[in-house]
């Protein structure tokens, strides 16, 4: 069934965003780079972070487009060739979910009488224009929530002159705590559990990448 993705993309995306990069900067941070080689690092990671998410993303919902597409020439072919089982399939659905086996015939009849692919996509297939793929527009949300959470510890390491480690992992943070909050609260989740989850896999994504920057990075 087609998905509502534009949501958890938007929310996943800006905590991978922040995380990834984050994780980055703090890794170069604590291999005792330079700070242009820290920001340099940093833009680097977001670009080819963003790129990733956004070609991820077209490949997945062009490949749900192309599930939808062919599932509607099915129904295309079977409206054409069978209309009759056609309309006791869809009859059939309207009685499991309750209605009378008359009204369900009666209403299925109209329906399709109306727009009868259209009908068949949205209670049998479960496809609507609300919730058809759009690969584009799906890889365009992805690339941009992934950059818009990078941004966060990118702009933190480029404007800290000192203490880039503490600025950059401080920040990430607070802000993934604030973002596990707000998607905990909007699914109706407790808020509080919601926002430590988050921070537990992203601080200790950033503590791994902090300790991999440690053993290998070039002593001062």
């Amino acid at each position: 069934r087609p998905r509502d993705w534009s949501s958890d993309v938007c929310s996943s995306d800006l905590n991978d965003g922040i995380v990834s990069t984050a994780s980055l900067v703090l890794g170069v941070a604590t291999a005792h780079a330079n700070h242009q080689n820290i920001v340099i690092a940093g833009v680097a990671g977001l670009v080819a972070g963003a790129m990733s998410m956004a070609a991820g993303e077209y490949v997945s919902v062009k490949s749900q487009e192309d599930t939808e597409r062919a599932d509607l020439d099915l129904e295309r072919y079977g409206i054409e060739t069978d209309l009759e089982s056609e309309h006791k399939e869809l009859a059939a659905i309207y009685v499991g979910r309750g209605l009378q086996p008359q009204l369900a015939h009666e209403v299925a009849k109209q329906l399709m009488a109306h727009d009868a692919l259209g009908a068949h996509a949205r209670d049998e297939l479960g496809i609507s224009d609300a919730l058809s793929a759009r690969p584009l527009q799906a890889a365009f949300v992805s690339g941009a929530s992934f950059t818009v959470g990078s941004a966060i510890p990118l702009a933190t390491a480029a404007l800290s002159q000192t203490s880039v480690v503490v600025c950059v992992a401080g920040t990430s943070l607070v802000f993934l705590a604030v973002l596990g909050g707000l998607a905990a609260r909007a699914g109706g989740a407790a808020v509080v559990q919601g926002a430590m989850r988050v921070l537990f896999w992203g601080a200790l994504a950033m503590a791994l990448t902090a300790g991999v920057g440690m053993l290998f990075g070039a002593p001062v």
